[in-house]
């Protein structure tokens, strides 16, 4: 083996190494597993109620209060959206609405369902959709999600099952946010109970209903027996739904493997492949939106200073082998260039600063920018951490020592926007909005996860979110985009595949969007 060579393999050995669950490991897991499924597999099966193990723990049930994937799931499986698009197709059905059109470059008509019900037994109409849109839309009540409702100016009420919703610019991506995040509350008790309160006990309209909630520990849905018949998400199958949330990979695995639970996703690739070996499991993969990205804080008070020089930015990004990184631990997905996923409109990389691994290079630049003998850094992760680790370990190869800060989404959020780190292995999943504007304007738009705020980054995103013209729109963003990446604000990685192992016995689809979709699902 060359010298460069070894230099570029030997932190990813490291970190597969370390990670990996040895053969004895493996076996006495397997072993025990296999042991249990007299008892325990296809239990749930049985009692008509699928399990479901995630690591992250949702701060919030009420969709417009959390931000995590998770949170994501649970709305679109409890609540309903005013349009719906298909995830096969692209194409946008009435939900909760008719239908609609444009009445003016800032105004759209919905004419809505009636005889829709919400959970708790009160009635969908027009006060349900201006009330939940004008409150998560107001930033003095303080919506984590934001970035996702900022463009709406104001909702109205034309009649009881007609509304008006109004942007302050025009916003060509609209449709596409009413179609997967804005979940539409119970006007009556939410005025009464707020986010708080629907935390407490959450009231949708969808497909299930929630009977349980342990913050922090589960949540259980229900098939709701009454869900109206022409919307175009189907009625649930499956009788009851309890999802777990347990942070330890290793307990996910134990449970999935024993029959515990049934199904768990973002396995990383090597445990999942081993899992394919046990016959009363099934293995499904598939490439996402999500994408991946290493942000670095350039902000007044960073508490990296360095960051502010960009010639340790472009060190640190020339430091990290992305392509052996994909291919070796990720396991599928691609190589991104700029932060927004491909399929996005108005995404590309035409035109990209892009940084090759090259560590003699990044050297070069610490040494340049005054640090010869290297610097410690801090960086923080919450999912994903063999890849951290994998990164952690090319940094440390140039004299970047990188000390990890590993926890729960909300937590690591709250430390970036109070401006306490340096740098964040951040994914970003879009909330299902397959436009440009779901993604890049959420971490250098300006808002609170913006961590560079440069104001010229700024002033093109928003002008490309409020372009009508689909050429103009796309070249203004190509503008941001690469500023973004000549200034090294951030150093794009990937796109992220997700591993899902499941029952055997579950008839179980993936999607590109990441969402699971529990009315979809039945018992073979």
């Amino acid at each position: 083996m060359t010298a460069s060579a070894q230099s570029r393999d030997f932190p990813l050995h490291r970190v597969t190494a370390r990670r990996r669950l040895g053969p004895l490991t493996w076996a006495a897991c397997a072993l025990s597993a296999l042991l249990c499924l007299s008892t325990a597999s296809f239990a749930n099966k049985a009692n008509d109620t699928l399990g479901m193990a995630y690591d992250q723990a949702p701060e919030n049930i009420d969709p417009y209060f959390n931000n995590v994937r998770i949170g994501v799931i649970i709305a679109a499986n409890v609540w309903d959206t005013l349009v719906y698009r298909d995830p096969v197709t692209n194409e946008y059905k009435g939900q909760l609405a008719k239908s609609w059109k444009q009445i003016d470059p800032r105004t759209l008509e919905f004419d809505l369902r009636e005889g829709v019900k919400f959970h708790n037994g009160e009635d969908f109409d027009a006060d349900s959709v201006v009330f939940t849109l004008n409150y998560v839309s107001d930033p003095a009540n303080k919506a984590t999600t934001q970035a996702n409702v900022r463009w709406i100016e104001k909702v109205e009420k034309i009649d009881q099952f007609k509304v008006r919703i109004i942007s302050k610019e025009p916003f060509p991506a609209a449709i596409d946010y009413l179609a997967t995040t804005l979940a539409i509350h119970p006007a009556k008790y939410y005025k009464e109970v707020g986010p708080t309160g629907m935390n407490a006990k959450p009231v949708g309209s969808g497909p299930y209903k929630i009977i349980e909630y342990i913050p922090g520990k589960s949540v259980t849905l229900e098939r709701n027996a009454n869900y109206f018949k022409d919307s175009p998400k189907a009625a649930g199958k499956i009788g009851k739904v309890k999802i777990r949330f347990i942070p330890d990979r290793q307990t996910q695995m134990a449970e999935v493997m024993s029959g515990g639970e049934d199904l768990i996703m973002h396995v990383p690739k090597d445990q999942a492949e081993k899992l394919k070996n046990l016959p009363h499991l099934q293995v499904l993969s598939g490439n996402t939106m999500r994408i991946v990205f290493l942000q670095m804080n350039t902000r007044d008070g960073t508490p990296a200073p360095e960051l502010k020089d960009i010639r340790v930015r472009k060190a640190i990004a020339h430091a990290i082998d992305r392509e052996a990184i994909l291919k070796n631990i990720v396991g599928g997905g691609e190589l991104i260039n700029t932060i927004c996923t491909p399929s996005q409109v108005g995404c590309s990389s035409d035109g990209a600063t892009i940084y090759k691994y090259d560590p003699a290079l990044s050297k070069k630049l610490l040494a340049e920018a005054g640090f010869p003998n290297g610097l410690s850094i801090d960086i923080m992760a919450y999912r994903e951490r063999q890849q951290t680790e994998a990164m952690i370990n090319y940094l440390q190869a140039v004299g970047i020592k990188a000390k990890l800060g590993f926890m729960q989404y909300a937590a690591m959020r709250d430390l970036a926007r109070g401006n306490k780190t340096a740098l964040t292995h951040q994914t970003w999943g879009s909330n299902l909005v397959n436009d440009l504007s779901a993604s890049t304007p959420v971490y250098f738009g300006g808002g609170s996860d913006d961590v560079s705020r440069d104001p010229e980054v700024i002033a093109l995103l928003n002008k490309g979110d409020n372009t009508v013209d689909p050429a103009e729109r796309k070249k203004i963003y190509n503008q941001a985009l690469v500023m973004i990446s000549e200034k090294a604000y951030a150093l794009p990685l990937w796109s992220l595949p997700v591993y899902y192992v499941a029952n055997k016995d579950l008839n179980f689809k993936p999607y590109h969007d990441e969402l699971v979709r529990f009315w979809e699902m039945n018992w073979k």
